[in-house]
């Protein structure tokens, strides 16, 4: 997918780019499978801002399908936007006439089959556990927990890779760098995911940002002293010293946050790890 540039007509649209929507071939949702997306715009039932930097933007939600059920043989019939999420979703339609919406990978065509189950065969688009895929193959959508629905790998331009299998789990390489353990027994989706360019877009003005719902942000160092912890000053560059902090004094920007330590035993090599090296 290349990234469309526009002429510089404004300052605005000087350094602005946009997707290349050549790949989505369908532009009407289907109403079976949207539902109203309710938003707040970041305020309580006070109508007071409890979380900044957002506003209200009118949205469907699209019932994507993470899992297909076993033995689902399904065809492509479009491929379209989704405003929720980086990449591109696809329609499919089962052999019972049903209809799902999936993530698209970068290799997807109207027409193309797609099967799901233990016996599918090992090519983009099926759906089988990782007991059943070949270590090497790149997947993405993958489940954590047997049952659960497919939590890793669902961004635009993302892939990971099943490196080995030992016993029970199998060694998936993440897209950080991070070597994780995970059941053999969990669904993943060959291929990659489509709509790679998403990461290369330039916005180019604020008015673009506000259809995407969000509001405009100040630097806490260009803030006052009164409304920051690290403003005031007579400015100059960087904070005044000490650690960077969120407006209501707690550190920022390097604290550790994750609580999930039972889950670390699965975590073969860390991202920060693959980082280092």
């Amino acid at each position: 997918m290349a990234v469309k540039q526009y002429k510089p007509t404004t300052p605005g649209r000087r350094n602005m780019t946009n997707q290349d929507f050549s790949m989505v071939t369908r532009n009407k949702p289907m109403k079976s499978l949207l539902s109203v997306k309710n938003n707040t715009a970041g305020r309580n039932n006070q109508g007071k801002i409890t979380s900044r930097r957002r506003q209200g933007t009118k949205r469907f939600l699209r019932d994507v399908t993470y899992v297909l059920p076993a033995d689902t043989n399904a065809e492509v019939i479009g491929i379209e936007y989704d405003p929720n999420r980086s990449a591109r979703i696809a329609l499919i339609k089962d052999q019972n006439e049903k209809h799902f919406y999936v993530i698209a990978g970068n290799k997807f065509t109207v027409g193309q089959k797609i099967v799901s189950g233990p016996d599918a065969p090992i090519e983009a688009g099926n759906h089988l556990p990782l007991s059943n895929i070949p270590a090497g193959t790149f997947v993405y959508n993958i489940q954590l927990s047997v049952g659960g629905k497919g939590q890793l790998v669902r961004t635009a331009g993302t892939k990971a890779q099943l490196v080995a299998k030992e016993g029970e789990y199998g060694q998936v390489r993440l897209p950080s760098g991070e070597v994780r353990m995970v059941n053999l027994n969990c669904y993943a989706t060959i291929g990659a995911i489509g709509n790679e360019q998403h990461q290369n877009i330039k916005w180019g003005s604020a008015g673009r940002n506000r259809h995407r719902g969000k509001r405009p942000s100040v630097k806490g160092r260009a803030m006052n002293a009164a409304d920051h912890p690290m403003g005031g000053g007579d400015g100059g560059k960087g904070s005044l010293g000490g650690h960077p902090m969120t407006p209501w004094g707690k550190k920022a920007l390097g604290l550790k946050t994750r609580k999930r330590k039972s889950t670390s035993k699965y975590i073969v090599r860390s991202r920060h790890a693959a980082k280092r090296k």
